[in-house]
């Protein structure tokens, strides 16, 4: 017998499950029937957890009547020093301890879906209007700016703010290394010393919380053999795990293999040469680790062997270090002897087996919600941007369409490891399929898919299954995700992903200007961004971008010509919300790649400390130069965020001299004329003899009227909120009709590809009725 147990540790998004745990539960869950192994798999969000053993009546009174004299000597320190509002706020708290410790129940109450005890939205009418209710700093700016009444549609965002003001005075006066979203993540980020993080494990809030909740989790795995497989997604996550494994193993003892992996153990412990971490976890599993895992089951099934009784336990200890005796796994690192054992090569011929063997996985396991209640999961709404809401504002189900990128050229990323470059497109099928039974058990029909970028073609495959389900009894999902602003995202396909569900997407335009784009390698140019933009925008789909400033050979020029031509994206109505990442370095990026092979001799590279544990952020000479932009970078984003001085000179938002943005004022405009010049040519164009062009119907049922033409009738349908009429020979009105109905989007799977053919339906429709049609409801597929 073998268990396994997932742990997501504090501290991740909150609204919602991080989704490594919901792919290791199905995967391991699939490997225990193929090699039928005896044993529990179960996985713990704890963040999930952990926030609500804080935020609540028990959790609050504890934080509050431990830092009583804390927070009051603190007030006076900061009065002495002049700063008479930091000491206002904190007196303010601890006088308003009882209503924090009142209150929070219903808070919670107001920004999770549903509660057993209380209903959120009685309390709602009270927690907006009363005068004896908590207020914090950030929820009073929020009232302060407010140029209406407030109501009770407000209640969600003043609960949010509500808790990111308790969460400030935690951070204040209880635990220096709280945060709302990432536990600790500026220790793990910018720490040189593995010696610096073990000090965060002495944090309060991880020994008054999170302990007592994890000793609960595990009570009843302590003496039976488990795998404790621990997601580090996140720097803010690893004190967080270090403390798990720390508990586990003390509790545990020989009884316990912990594994750590993630996207923070893949990017920055790839070049792990700090021992010490395996004091804590056994193992690092980089990538997806399924290979490894395969193995590793086929050893301890041997182990195994000549137990009869499937209750009866093998000395996993053992097992353990006979396995792992200085042999090398697919993806796994360990110490053995004092020596960090690595990796396989993908030359080595037993990789190769396991590469096969993983994709297979890879391509048929979906994610496994079924251990999670998203009742408990606050849906936390801190700005009124409807992009930004929708991050937070809703428990989404994350999911892949495909791991890893479908360009994996982009010079920032870190194209050398797999999570990027190793593209594997996953059953589409089976995906929808999965996702919709996960729907009905977990009432939660919204799909976040985090692919490094969706490809194009199985969006619009996932988009008509998700129409055939619209048509029937059935309750469809709505989704949105990352993709590439690229040219094949035009009208038509954004018509048809909107029809299909599709609410928003992300995507990366990092330094929008030529140069820019060539720079970093993004393989498309500010035409077909800004085509990709209109397209969507007409499709009523939201659109997020992520900018970079301070890439290594940017110039003080292409900065201002690409946010300049930010604000006119804002201005144009093409973008609802954006963020500035300052360009980071690191060891696994295309840039550093290419630097290795001299092709850049002017960047200088700074070496790393020998004692730093995480290895792949690297410095450059002249990057903190860049550091100077950022304040007024954010500040102008966030007033075009919302509707804000679109017109204001963006060199005037820095406190420094700048240069006059270089591109024109009507530069995006001019762009979005040739987009719908180009729009409406397509539309217009005949299908060529032979194409191999598709059409499906988007326009609804198409109704027959009568004209003031005897020898014609109208054909009537509804196409974006638009009612439309087009004439048509009487003689051709039920042919017209049943090709329209035909043609559904709906039918695009249960019928004869061929029925769909544009050639076909041109030859129906005629020219006059093709072209009235086209863009209004008549779609081409990719």
């Amino acid at each position: 017998m073998l268990n396994t147990l997932i742990i997501q540790p504090p501290l991740v998004q909150l609204n919602t499950p991080y989704p490594s745990g919901a792919y290791l539960l199905d995967f391991f869950n699939s490997l225990y029937e193929e090699k039928n192994v005896k044993g529990r798999v179960e996985w713990f969000d704890l963040s999930n957890s952990f926030f609500h053993k804080i935020f609540c009546k028990h959790g609050i009174a504890h934080i509050f009547n431990s830092t009583f004299e804390k927070a009051l000597k603190l007030s006076s320190q900061y009065e002495s020093q002049g700063d008479d509002n930091t000491a206002f706020h904190l007196r303010r708290f601890i006088s308003q301890k009882e209503f924090w410790i009142n209150w929070i129940d219903e808070i919670i109450a107001i920004v999770c879906s549903s509660n057993s005890k209380i209903s959120g939205r009685e309390f709602a009418h009270e927690f907006i209007r009363s005068a004896h209710v908590p207020r914090g700093m950030r929820v009073e700016n929020f009232l302060s700016n407010l140029n209406r009444d407030v109501s009770t549609d407000d209640a969600q965002i003043l609960s949010s703010l509500a808790l990111a003001d308790l969460a400030d005075y935690i951070t204040m006066v209880y635990d220096q290394n709280f945060a709302l979203i990432r536990y600790a993540e500026h220790l793990a980020t910018s720490t040189a010393e593995f010696s610096e993080t073990i000090e965060g494990l002495k944090a309060p809030s991880l020994n008054d919380f999170y302990k007592p909740l994890l000793l609960e989790k595990i009570a009843s795995y302590k003496n039976e053999p488990t795998l404790y497989c621990i997601s580090v997604p996140f720097p803010g996550c690893f004190e967080s795990a270090l403390f798990s494994a720390d508990l586990i193993r003390k509790e545990c003892g020989d009884n316990a293999i912990i594994i750590f992996g993630g996207g923070y153990v893949n990017t920055e412990l790839r070049e792990i040469s700090e021992k010490g971490i395996f004091d804590y976890c056994h193992i690092l599993s980089y990538d997806k680790g399924y290979g490894s895992y395969i193995r590793l089951f086929d050893e301890f099934i041997n182990a195994a062997c000549g137990i009869e009784d499937e209750k009866q336990c093998f000395n996993l200890k053992e097992a353990f270090e006979n396995i792992f005796d200085s042999r090398r796994f697919y993806n796994f690192s360990y110490l053995k002897n004092g020596s960090v054992i690595i990796p396989l090569e993908k030359e080595n011929e037993e990789y190769k087996v396991l590469y096969k063997k993983e994709h297979e996985y890879i391509r048929k396991i979906t994610p496994d919600y079924s251990h999670i209640d998203f009742t408990k999961y606050p849906r936390l709404a801190d700005d009124t941007n409807p992009m930004h809401r929708i991050w937070n504002d809703g428990a989404w189900l994350k999911a892949y369409i495909a791991h890893g990128c479908y360009w994996h050229r982009c010079a920032f990323c870190d194209t050398t490891l797999d999570y990027v470059k190793d593209y594997c497109l996953t059953d589409i099928n089976s995906l929808y399929d999965s996702l919709c039974v996960q729907a009905e058990k977990t009432g939660v029909h919204g799909i976040h898919f985090v692919d490094e970028a969706c490809p194009p073609v199985a969006l619009q495959n996932f988009a008509l299954k998700n129409m055939a389900v619209k048509s029937s009894n059935k309750i469809p999902l709505t989704y949105w995700g990352n993709i590439r602003f690229e040219k094949t995202f035009d009208r038509d396909l954004a018509d048809l992903l909107s029809a299909g569900g599709l609410t928003a997407v992300s995507a990366g335009i990092e330094i929008a200007t030529g140069n820019g784009l060539s720079a970093v390698n993004k393989g498309t140019d500010m035409e077909n961004i800004v085509n990709a933009c209109c397209a969507f925008k007409e499709a009523g789909i939201l659109i997020h971008s992520y900018m970079i400033f301070g890439f290594w050979s940017q110039s003080v020029q292409d900065l201002i010509d690409s946010m300049e031509t930010l604000r006119q994206l804002f201005e144009a109505g093409l973008l609802d919300s954006a963020f500035w990442h300052k360009f980071t370095l690191t060891l696994h990026s295309t840039v550093y790649e290419e630097y290795k092979k001299g092709k850049y001799p002017e960047l200088k590279i700074l070496p790393q400390k020998k004692t730093q544990f995480a290895k792949n952020d690297l410095h450059f000479e002249g990057e903190e130069k860049s550091e100077k932009f950022s304040a007024p970078l954010n500040a102008a984003l966030e007033l075009w965020m919302h509707g804000e001085k679109l017109s204001k000179p963006v060199e005037s938002y820095f406190p420094f001299k700048m240069p006059k943005p270089s591109i024109a004022k009507d530069y995006i405009a001019s762009l979005i004329a040739k987009y719908e010049e180009n729009r409406d040519r397509k539309f217009h164009k005949i299908p060529e003899q032979g194409s191999k062009e598709k059409l499906v119907w988007l326009g609804g049922v198409p109704l027959l009227l009568d004209s003031s033409d005897k020898s014609k009738m109208q054909i009537c349908w509804s196409y974006m909120g638009e009612l439309l009429y087009a004439d048509i020979e009487k003689s051709k009105v039920h042919e017209v009709a049943n090709v329209l109905e035909t043609i559904s989007a709906k039918n695009y799977d249960s019928f004869d590809k061929d029925k769909f053919s544009a050639e076909r339906i041109y030859s129906v429709l005629g020219k006059k009725l093709y072209k009235e049609l086209r863009g209004k409801g008549l779609c081409s597929l990719i």
